[in-house]
């Protein structure tokens, strides 16, 4: 029936959040993909190691070699229907041949770490990319979440939000090293935040 591809969500970084299931999943792997930081946490010396960098042709090619001799364990940080490697893995290998465990994404952690229900939330993300400014546009009660970069941080995303017609007091909350020792949870508002110094590669809940 030859080989499969298993999605492993690994949640936002501190191993205690990560499911059994998918700790599982890794140690049983004799190919294990995943970047730099999963490779370091959870590969051992017996197991093939792939990986993830910016060349992401390379990583494929990769993967579709071993799938010849071996089943493949990706590794993904978070939650695998959540910005993740599974789009790039739909759409360069058959749906039949991946199966998936989830994981806990960094929006979901950040919501409970507000205690903030997300289930009428837009979720989205400026990580490599700059979302739909529809999806962006403010109404009353709405509330935002997004992940950031290097480049769409604290203070552009707030900038975007303000031009959006977003209020300035709005809140705003910036979620760092989530479920690590040195987590950190910035509290401010949207005009603070639009000309504060910038906070990037965290998570922004935005409160309308």
């Amino acid at each position: 029936m030859g080989h499969h591809i298993i999605i492993a969500g690994i949640g936002p970084g501190n191993k205690k959040y990560i499911l059994p299931a998918a700790i599982d999943a890794i140690q049983n792997a004799r190919v294990l993909v995943g970047g730099k930081r999963a490779i370091s946490q959870y590969a051992s010396d017996a197991q093939t190691k792939i990986e993830i960098h910016g060349d992401i042709a390379s990583v494929v090619s990769s993967i579709r070699r071993e799938l010849e001799h071996e089943d493949v364990v990706i590794m993904v940080s978070g939650d695998p229907g959540y910005y993740s490697m599974l789009d790039v893995v739909r759409k360069e290998f058959s749906s039949n041949i991946i199966s998936v465990i989830p994981g806990i994404s960094s929006i979901q952690y950040a919501f409970s770490r507000l205690a903030l229900p997300w289930h009428d939330a837009v979720l989205t993300s400026f990580h490599g990319r700059l979302p739909q400014g529809d999806k962006l546009i403010w109404r009353r009660g709405m509330i935002l979440g997004t992940l950031t970069d290097g480049k769409y941080t604290s203070k552009t995303i707030s900038r975007i939000l303000l031009n959006l017609g977003w209020p300035p007091d709005a809140k705003l909350y910036m979620c760092e090293r989530l479920s690590y020792p040195d987590e950190s949870i910035h509290f401010s508002t949207i005009r603070e935040a639009a000309h504060d110094e910038s906070i990037g590669h965290c998570v922004l809940i935005a409160l309308g």
